[in-house]
């Protein structure tokens, strides 16, 4: 679809998001600019336009509480360190969500977004695995800007289901062209989610796969047998060319450590909650818990002995859960479940019929995508935070900002 500038309501400040999207993967400074540029923009046309996005809703009570939540949190830390750093991060992705959700956006824009959110994660892929297997400089296929193998997995693993959803929306009215893009989109992701070995997104990514299979029998059995073969030659494909995230699970099982020690690093979360177990030890602050002097003397306090085998210190705790009980405590907790909850319940409730315009149906699936993957991968790993943290709000508010246009957002 060809976007004309009469289609944008607001050019720079469109510009601006689609020039943080295209950088978020890739570029550490640059995003951080454009985050800023865009934030400033959209205040600047909604006091022009003496609009703000229409009145108060029910998910803006829930992100102004979520984003006041994390300075709580800070005030009130077990540990002092980086408590206010992290609120910080709470509320650059909390701030995005709230101020796509209010954009109106066009049909066109919409798309255009969608797309630009794709092609912004191949060129980060294509840097990958230059690094990777060209210049060598990194031993594990990573998002530049990203980092971490496994926060670079997430962050595919999201594009991949919104991809997905994509292909299956658009596919009646694409050209050949289009289809073979896409197709390259999701073809290609879960390629790179096989090499990056991480074994929760991978797994992941699979279960999204037969699940959007499913949710498409309303329109078509297709999608469902098509995915389902591909899973199983997949899986079968690695097994008998002993893919190397075979052999790590292999390894594990072998080692009868199959979680990577998750159960040991995820007791050391639990200590530090019951010592601080209403507002933790602070956002982005798990990682002063890294000399094991803290877990002796908390295990002292209770008259129990320390085992070194029994707890592994990490800088996080490898579970968005674990460690959000750990940073933010019993408060914080309960307000990220509950984020969690009522965007499950929209999803739910909101679903498209099966007549819905084919880019409702790709927005919602942008949105399943990055709650399914956040909510699910979120159990082995830390999600929510950073880059793919940023995504997450963008698909969601992508959807949101559609479903505000037709009205169907709960006041």
């Amino acid at each position: 679809m060809r976007l004309i500038p009469s289609q944008i309501r607001h050019p720079i400040e469109f510009v601006f998001l689609a020039l943080l999207i295209l950088s978020l993967p890739s570029f550490e400074a640059p995003k951080n600019v454009f985050w800023v540029a865009y934030g400033f923009t959209w205040v600047i046309n909604r006091i022009r336009d003496k609009d703000f996005g229409g009145k108060w809703k029910a998910w803006d009570t829930l992100i102004a509480t979520w984003i006041v939540s994390g300075y709580i949190v800070a005030a009130f830390a077990g540990f002092q360190h980086h408590e206010w750093l992290g609120a910080n991060d709470l509320l650059r992705y909390g701030v995005v969500l709230w101020l796509v959700m209010r954009s109106r956006f066009s049909h066109a824009e919409l798309t255009w977004l969608l797309t630009i959110t794709f092609i912004s994660t191949l060129l980060a892929l294509a840097g990958g695995l230059w690094s990777l297997l060209v210049t060598h400089r990194t031993i594990a296929l990573q998002l530049h800007s990203v980092g971490h193998v496994n926060h670079s997995a997430i962050y595919m693993a999201i594009v991949y289901g919104s991809s997905l959803f994509a292909l299956l929306a658009f596919w009646p009215t694409l050209r050949p062209l289009g289809r073979s893009a896409l197709l390259t989109v999701a073809l290609g992701l879960m390629l790179a989610l096989i090499t990056a070995q991480s074994r929760a997104a991978l797994g992941v990514a699979v279960i999204f796969t037969l699940l959007t299979g499913l949710v498409w029998l309303k329109k078509s059995r297709w999608p469902f047998i098509i995915f389902l073969g591909g899973v199983l030659a997949i899986a079968a494909g690695a097994y008998l060319l002993r893919a190397p995230i075979v052999e790590k699970q292999v390894q594990g099982i072998a080692s009868k450590n199959q979680l990577s020690l998750r159960p040991e690093i995820w007791r050391v979360a639990i200590e530090a909650w019951r010592i601080h177990p209403w507002f933790g030890v602070g956002i982005d602050n798990y990682g002063k818990i890294q000399t094991p002097e803290h877990v002796q003397q908390w295990l002292a306090a209770r008259g129990e002995a320390f085992d070194s085998k029994r707890y592994v210190l990490q800088a996080h705790a490898h579970s968005l859960y674990f460690t959000a009980l750990a940073e933010r405590g019993l408060f914080g907790l309960a307000i990220l479940l509950g984020v969690l909850s009522y965007w499950a319940y929209q999803l739910y409730r909101r679903r498209p019929a099966i007549d819905s315009e084919l880019l409702r149906w790709a927005l919602w699936g942008g949105a399943f995508s990055a709650w399914f993957n956040t909510a699910a991968i979120g159990t082995f790993n830390t999600t929510l935070h950073h880059e793919h943290a940023i995504l997450s709000m963008l698909l969601l508010g992508f959807w949101l900002s559609y479903e505000s246009y037709l009205g169907t957002v709960d006041a």
